[in-house]
C-alpha cells in the first residue's frame, strides 16, 4: 500500500511515496496495481474525460430539475395532511402495542400470584398472602374489595390460631 505526502488537513494531495516504472507496474498483481494507481495523478486525457463526464451528469440533473413540474400549494397541503395522518396512525399502533404488552404483563403477574397463593401450606397463610398481595391490581378502587360476609369469614379464619376452622394439607 502506498503512503502519503503532505498533510490532508492542510489540503495536501495524497500521493505514493515511491515512484514505480511502467515495467514494475506491469509485474504487479491487478489489485496491488489498482491500489497504487489510486494515489497517482490522473493523466491529462483521464482528467479531461472525468471533467466531461461530471459536466454531463450536472447538465442531466439540471434538465431533470427543470422538467419536474413545480408542486402547487394544494399538493403541498395534501402531502402534509397525508404525512400527518401516517404519523397519527404510527402513534396509535405504538400505543396499542404498549397496551397489549401491559395486559400481557398483568395477566402473567396474576397467574404467578395465584400460583403462589395455591402453593401456601395452610389456608391461613394463603389468605394472608392473598390479602397482602392481591392477584389483580384494581386502580379504580384501591380500598377494601370484600363485602361484609366475606370480611367476617376472613376475620374468623385469621383469628383461628389453631387452624380448626379450615385445616388444609398439601400432598
Amino acid at each position: 500500500m502506498g503512503g502519503t505526502e503532505g498533510d490532508p488537513n492542510k489540503g495536501g494531495k495524497t500521493k505514493n511515496r515511491k515512484k514505480k516504472s511502467p515495467a514494475e507496474l506491469k509485474k504487479m498483481a491487478p489489485q496491488e496495481r489498482a491500489r497504487y494507481m489510486a494515489y497517482e495523478e490522473p493523466t491529462k486525457e483521464q482528467q479531461e474525460i472525468r471533467d466531461i463526464a461530471q459536466k454531463r451528469v450536472k447538465d442531466a440533473r439540471l434538465q431533470v430539475k427543470l422538467q419536474r413540474p413545480h408542486r402547487s400549494s394544494e399538493e403541498e397541503l395534501e402531502k402534509q395532511k397525508h404525512s400527518k395522518l401516517i404519523g397519527q396512525l404510527k402513534a396509535a399502533e405504538a400505543r396499542n402495542r404498549i397496551r397489549v404488552m401491559r395486559l400481557q404483563y398483568q395477566a402473567m403477574r396474576a397467574h404467578e400470584i395465584k400460583h403462589l397463593i395455591a402453593c401456601q401450606p395452610t389456608s391461613l397463610k394463603a389468605l394472608r398472602f392473598e390479602a397482602l398481595v392481591p392477584p389483580y391490581i384494581d386502580n379504580s378502587n384501591p380500598g377494601d374489595q370484600l363485602d361484609k360476609l366475606e370480611r367476617a369469614r376472613v376475620e374468623l379464619i385469621l383469628e383461628d390460631e389453631m387452624g380448626i376452622t379450615i385445616n388444609r394439607k398439601l400432598d
